[in-house]
C-alpha cells in the first residue's frame, strides 16, 4: 500500500467534504479506517492519520498566512 498516495487521497476527500472533515476531527482513526475500506495494522493507520492531520493543518496555516499577507 502506498501510504503517501492514501494520505493525499484522504486529504482531498476531507477538504472537499465538510461532513467528512467534521467526522475526521471528531474521530480521525475511525474515519481513516472507514475510508480505507481494508483492514491494515494500526501502526499504518496511525501513520496515515498523522500524515493527514499534518497536511490539513499545514494547508490551513498556509491559507491563513495568505489572508494575512493580503492585508498588508
Amino acid at each position: 500500500m502506498d501510504i503517501k498516495a492514501k494520505i493525499e487521497e484522504i486529504v482531498a476527500k476531507v477538504k472537499s467534504d465538510k461532513d467528512l472533515a467534521a467526522k475526521f476531527k471528531a474521530n480521525p482513526l475511525k474515519t481513516v479506517k472507514d475510508l480505507l475500506g481494508v483492514d491494515i495494522p494500526d501502526e499504518q493507520v496511525n501513520a496515515i492519520v498523522d500524515g493527514v492531520k499534518a497536511k490539513v493543518n499545514l494547508d490551513e496555516a498556509e491559507g491563513l498566512l495568505g489572508k494575512v499577507k493580503k492585508l498588508f
